[in-house]
């Protein structure tokens, strides 16, 4: 005996309650068997629509605990006469209540929904906002990270031994080139020049001298009166001071240009660190930096891009200079703009890469030495772009897709491919024509073919 003609034969008389279950629960009996016959035979979860046995393990599951708590005995999928199940007696009672909640949940399980969408009213619309795809010309990138580079770095350096007497500046202040940052103690090299000018005089009147009595001796050599080795000792005497005076002034100028020194000017415009060195300590010559200066106005960012977009640059970068913009996380509202001012010489070869360098004038102090930046480069444009709003394009197991919604405002799930993002919008490779409305908020309440309401913004 099939399974629907063993259900087809139980009559609400059949179905086995418990004496337990008490008067109220037997006088529901007739109901719900004819809730279970109209729900068997009704709904096409069995008759008709599926053949005896052929109902899908979960169903018939569904069916047999349902018929299992009724206090129906089945067994392999089918109800067992009456003469062959009997009454379990003391295995539980089953409320009136109980009984009704199950017969409940297995109509709905079994009746259609006409809706189309499990769980939903056949007139549910699910609230989301949208946008339209549109052709615009976008610009043809490489993004890189880059990283903030000073356009010249000064450690400024004492180039005399001497004590340390003042600074001139504050630390992180803007100086212009020639200001004056330190002096030194002076007094040593003072007392060094007035030695060298002294010694000056000394062997330039020895010189005066040498060169009077040279000439006597000369007048002396041609008349015969003195040999030649005495005129030629004269004259000899006369040179060594002429050298010694010129070894003298060139001490004179060196003693200058120590005492220049004292004078500590900044080599460069541009902003000052940290005081390495306070006043009163006693510096070497060329040791120790007494403030580093970085120059901010032009200034680098270094970046590095894979080598297989060497060719592009250098064929657009003949055509004219490249454009270059650094945005700082977390600012990308107004990137800062610059142009692309160096190419290395060779590339990495253990990180396949080149190395690029671009020069922007910083005017507002955006860009900071050390600062990492997220770098655009821009090649080229390319016109006639099909973009949509960023938020539109969603990531599934399977890739990139958006909403679509049709004409008949249902919902079509379209897979699609997206490129660079700009400005917050994506640029669509592959998967949506200009003019499409695709869906920007509210993708979580979406499936294929459901019905969607348009919010007003």
């Amino acid at each position: 005996m099939g399974y629907s003609e063993s259900l087809a034969g139980t009559t609400p008389s059949s179905i086995v309650v418990p004496a337990e279950a008490g008067t109220h629960f037997a006088n529901l009996r007739g109901s719900v068997a004819d809730g279970l016959d109209s729900c068997f035979r009704g709904s096409g979860c069995i008759g008709s629509v599926v053949q005896p046995l052929a109902a899908t393990p979960s169903v018939r599951n569904h069916h047999n605990a349902f018929l299992t708590r009724a206090g129906v005995w089945v067994r392999h999928g089918v109800p067992l006469p009456a003469r062959q199940r009997g009454c379990r007696r003391n295995s539980g009672r089953v409320t009136a209540a109980t009984l009704l909640g199950l017969c409940v949940v297995l109509w709905a399980g079994c009746s259609p929904n006409k809706a189309g969408t499990p769980g939903m009213p056949p007139d549910y619309s699910a609230p989301v906002t949208t946008a339209t795809a549109a052709l615009a010309t976008v610009p043809i990138q490489v993004h890189a990270i880059g990283n903030v580079e000073a356009y010249s770095t000064v450690s400024v350096k004492a180039q005399v031994a001497a004590r340390v007497e003042k600074a001139y500046f504050t630390e992180g202040q803007d100086v212009r080139k020639s200001d004056l940052l330190f002096t030194l103690d002076r007094r040593p090299f003072d007392t060094a020049l007035r030695q060298a000018e002294a010694n000056l005089a000394k062997d330039q009147a020895q010189l005066e001298n040498a060169k009077a009595e040279a000439d006597r001796y000369t007048k002396l050599f041609q008349e015969g009166i003195v040999s030649k080795e005495q005129y030629d000792s004269m004259r000899t005497n006369a040179d060594a001071l002429a050298a010694s005076v010129s070894a003298d002034k060139a001490a004179i100028e060196r003693a200058r240009i120590d005492l220049s020194y004292c004078t500590i000017q900044a080599p460069v415009g541009g902003r000052t660190g940290a005081l390495l060195v306070h006043p009163g300590n006693l510096v070497k010559e060329n040791d120790a930096a007494l403030v580093v200066l970085n120059q901010i106005h032009p200034i680098y960012v270094t970046f590095s891009v894979p080598e297989q977009h060497l060719a592009e640059i250098k064929r657009y970068r003949a055509e004219g200079p490249l454009q270059v913009e650094a945005t700082i996380p977390n600012q990308e509202q107004n990137p800062a703009k610059g142009v692309l001012t160096f190419i290395d010489n060779a590339v990495d070869s253990s990180t396949g890469t080149i190395k690029l360098k671009a020069t922007f004038e910083n005017p507002d102090n955006r860009l900071w030495p050390g600062q990492f930046v997220n770098v655009a480069l821009t090649l080229t444009t390319q016109p006639n772009a099909v973009v949509v709003p960023s938020q539109a394009v969603q990531t599934g197991q399977v890739g990139q897709y958006v909403f679509v919604v049709k004409p008949d405002m249902t919902a079509e799930y379209r897979p699609m491919i997206a490129g660079d993002n700009i400005a917050g919008e994506a640029v669509v490779q592959k998967g949506l024509q200009a003019g499409e409305t695709v869906v920007t908020d509210g993708q979580l309440r979406l499936v294929p073919g459901m019905k969607v309401a348009i919010k007003k913004q």
